[in-house]
């Protein structure tokens, strides 16, 4: 996977964001992690995966890797605040958890990192959020596929704007 394109796709969403609001002096890192962990939330929402009181089956997988996207999203932009622009991938385990054990190591993560924005932090809290897109099911492809579509949308929605 090309995470340098990506990253370099964010941190042009992330100025034409800032420019647009006015926020480009602005300090938006706490802000940026209490939106990737509400996106996080809005992810574990589609899986449906803690909802042991409910019979309704899990979202499509597709509704799921546009959450999914959306959490890569912050994931990438709360590293670019911090000066870290990069990734690189190593998809040559197989994680044996659940979907629920991955959520809640990757909240435990974000936290870490937000109280501690080091660059170790954040490539473990990197790994993590990869390590739940393979446990959903999700390719490197579906992936990169999934952001160049999001990020489009991403910037309409600033153009009319959201």
């Amino acid at each position: 996977m090309d995470w340098q394109a990506l990253f370099n796709m964010q941190k042009q969403l992330d100025s034409y964001i800032e420019e647009n609001h006015g926020l480009e002096k602005a300090d938006l890192f706490e802000k940026k992690i209490l939106a990737l962990l509400v996106e996080l939330g809005e992810l574990a929402n589609e899986t449906r995966c803690f909802k042991f009181w409910s019979k309704k089956p899990r979202n499509k997988q597709s509704v799921i890797l546009e959450e999914y996207v959306d959490v890569i999203h912050f994931l990438m932009s709360v590293g670019i605040n911090k000066g870290y622009d990069s990734f690189e991938s190593t998809n040559d385990q197989h994680i044996n958890r659940s979907e629920i054990d991955q959520f809640q190591i990757v909240y435990e993560q974000t936290i870490m990192y937000k109280n501690e924005p080091i660059k170790a932090k954040y490539e473990e809290l990197f790994s993590s959020c990869i390590d739940l897109g393979n446990i959903l099911g999700f390719s490197e492809e579906d992936i990169q596929r999934a952001y160049l579509e999001k990020n489009e949308i991403n910037y309409k929605r600033q153009n009319q704007g959201y």
